[in-house]
């Protein structure tokens, strides 16, 4: 009956929590950062250690976008430190990035997760914590502006450029956005970890790396494909 009394517009609908009302007037990536340390735009920062904001030089002209803090990120309080973010230090490399030159984010700033014996495991956040949580991102990207926007994995990759962008489809294209000169996207190294074989990795990691390459030329001057 609730939920038909406001269809029929009879109550006021719920309002939908968001962070939209945390980043301080004035901003800075300091100054976010800071402020994100308090937000609770969504009931994520109820099960997480901290927030985990971006990191990186505010001059970076990349921008790496993954899904959320892991268990890692969450106890250290830094982006891409766990696993995955070893394996994305090895693909930058390998395609001649310097990741010191880089800024690493992701969409959503609190980690989601559930409880498997002792150890906390990764759970995807809804469309309804991306969105809460998306202010974040978008002043993030205002106030670097990136030559180049990588994002990796769906999650990102729905979140900036659209829910029917397919990463499967559309990796390793060179885009044009007004979030950034050029955004390409690929696949996030934790499905690469996930693999079965060590076949399998070792291709998906070949693959990202080739994904990564075409980033590469970009920021050294080279005509975007």
């Amino acid at each position: 009956m609730a939920r038909e009394a406001v269809a029929a517009g009879r109550v006021p609908a719920p309002e939908k929590r968001s962070a939209a009302q945390f980043p301080p007037e004035r901003q800075t990536l300091a100054s976010l950062k800071e402020a994100a340390r308090a937000c609770k735009g969504c009931d994520l920062y109820l099960g997480a250690t901290q927030t985990v904001f971006g990191a990186g030089k505010r001059a970076a002209r990349i921008v790496l976008v993954g899904e959320q803090p892991g268990n890692d990120e969450d106890l250290k309080g830094k982006p891409f430190v766990g696993p995955a973010g070893k394996l994305l230090d090895r693909a930058l490399e390998d395609a001649g990035i310097d990741r010191d030159e880089a800024y690493v984010t992701n969409v959503v700033k609190h980690f989601k997760w559930e409880k498997r014996g002792k150890n906390r495991i990764h759970k995807k956040p809804n469309a309804e914590k991306i969105r809460a949580c998306l202010p974040w991102l978008r002043a993030e990207l205002e106030q670097l502006r990136p030559q180049v926007l990588v994002c990796l994995g769906a999650t990102a990759a729905q979140a900036l450029l659209g829910r029917d962008f397919r990463v499967t489809t559309q990796r390793g294209k060179v885009l044009r956005s007004e979030l950034a000169e050029y955004v390409v996207a690929t696949v996030h190294p934790s499905s690469i970890l996930r693999q079965q074989t060590s076949e399998d990795r070792e291709r998906e990691l070949n693959a990202l790396i080739a994904d990564l390459r075409v980033v590469a030329g970009i920021l050294s001057g080279g005509t975007a494909p």
